[in-house]
């Protein structure tokens, strides 16, 4: 099934960033990347805040929708007018910058990944998402033979979670006042809510404004069997949609392709599991969540990338995504040491919809199994996500 996908070097090293076909350059100077205490009350300082007049949360996220049937629509993207819960959210490893740690110059990588994993949650809540000093891909790449960063290494408590820390206090001081927030991170990202949440909300006042967490590509540590324990003592999984207070975190891997014993996801360690809460069905068992993919391309990977055409005969499509009702399922599994979630495309050869879903990082000898479908984590159940955030959203209101 993957005879059509193209071979990538770096571009696909790791399955976080996107690259869409807009371009843009930043209007303000940023401030000094060598600062210890970055000031979040600096605008430059946000990709998205409700003040922002460059907020990157507004953009573009019209979608087509492509049925079983091959009939297509457009679903026109309308945010909400005055969300009752906020949501902050935390960007994965998107930076191309040659050094160990980012600038506070964010460009078209971060643009473009809070357009494809958060902005769309702009129809649930208002947004907040900080430019923190990240570890970037030239980083990440050194251990897979890459060149070494410029510089030298920063030292461990400079940036990264740091400057997150310092964002997340600014805005409970001066944005929060008492508003339900719901937490959103994926894989770099998902790895400093984890932390967040650890450090700054279990069993503390902020509990209490905690509407959900939604840690996706990161592990979160469980007791066999719990809920609750492990990487947190207070803040359980969720189990319902009328939960609050809780967590959903998961690391997708292909049905027909699972976790490896390298697999950089789902690995249990010090007698804990990784947790797995499939959006499509969260008290357990099999589900088909909404979907929201890119039309072209894929996170790393160019506009023409080897996602398959979406329809045969290939069919123009002008909207910056598609939605696929009922293309895929996902469903919670363990084999042996590892807990991922597992997602199935429903493939129909006779129809005219697509059989083949890219998402694999893809080396010069094939697929990375190593990674699973990190790159689509997010996407292949963006619009559950947001539903349960709206359900969650509204028993916050309630109580």
């Amino acid at each position: 099934m993957f005879q059509r996908l193209k071979t990538e070097v770096w571009a696909a090293t790791l399955a976080v960033g996107c690259m869409l076909a807009v371009h843009g350059v930043a209007t303000a100077q940023a401030p000094d990347p060598t600062i210890v205490h970055p000031d979040y009350s600096d605008p430059r300082l946000w990709l998205c805040r409700p003040d922002l007049q460059d907020d990157r949360c507004k953009v573009d996220l019209d979608a087509t929708v492509i049925e079983a049937d091959g009939a297509t629509s457009i679903e026109s993207y309308r945010p909400a007018q005055d969300p009752g819960v906020d949501c902050f959210f935390v960007y994965p490893t998107v930076s191309n910058d040659d050094t160990w740690l980012s600038d506070f110059s964010p460009d078209q990588a971060e643009w473009d990944d809070v357009k494809l994993q958060f902005a769309r949650f702009g129809q649930v809540c208002r947004q907040f998402a900080p430019v923190y000093r990240q570890g970037t891909l030239r980083r990440l790449r050194v251990a897979v033979g890459g060149p070494l960063p410029e510089g030298d290494q920063p030292a461990p408590d400079f940036g990264g979670y740091a400057d997150v820390h310092a964002a997340w206090d600014w805005y409970m001081a001066h944005e929060n006042h008492g508003r339900g927030v719901v937490l959103i991170g994926h894989s770099q990202g998902g790895a400093v809510i984890t932390r967040l949440i650890a450090q700054e909300i279990d069993g503390k006042p902020a509990q209490a404004q905690l509407v959900s967490a939604l840690v996706l590509g990161a592990p979160v540590m469980v007791p066999p069997g719990a809920d609750v324990g492990g990487s947190f003592a207070h803040v359980p999984l969720c189990r319902s949609r009328t939960q609050i207070g809780c967590v959903i975190s998961y690391a997708t891997f292909r049905d027909s392709l699972p976790p490896p014993p390298e697999a950089r996801f789902g690995l249990a360690r010090d007698g804990l599991r990784v947790a797995c809460v499939n959006p499509a069905n969260l008290a357990g068992g099999p589900g088909a969540p909404r979907s929201y993919f890119l039309t072209n391309g894929l996170l790393n990977r160019p506009p023409e990338g080897p996602q398959p055409d979406w329809l045969s005969p290939p069919t123009v499509i002008d909207t910056p995504f598609v939605t696929t009702p009922g293309l895929v399922s996902t469903q919670c599994v363990q084999t042996g040491q590892h807990d991922w979630l597992s997602m199935h495309v429903n493939a129909d050869p006779a129809d005219p919809r697509t059989d083949e879903l890219a998402g694999e990082i893809l080396r010069p000898t094939g697929i990375d199994l190593a990674w699973g479908l990190h790159l689509i984590d997010v996407d292949h159940s963006m619009g559950t996500l947001i539903d349960i955030v709206r359900d969650q959203a509204e028993t916050y209101a309630d109580r």
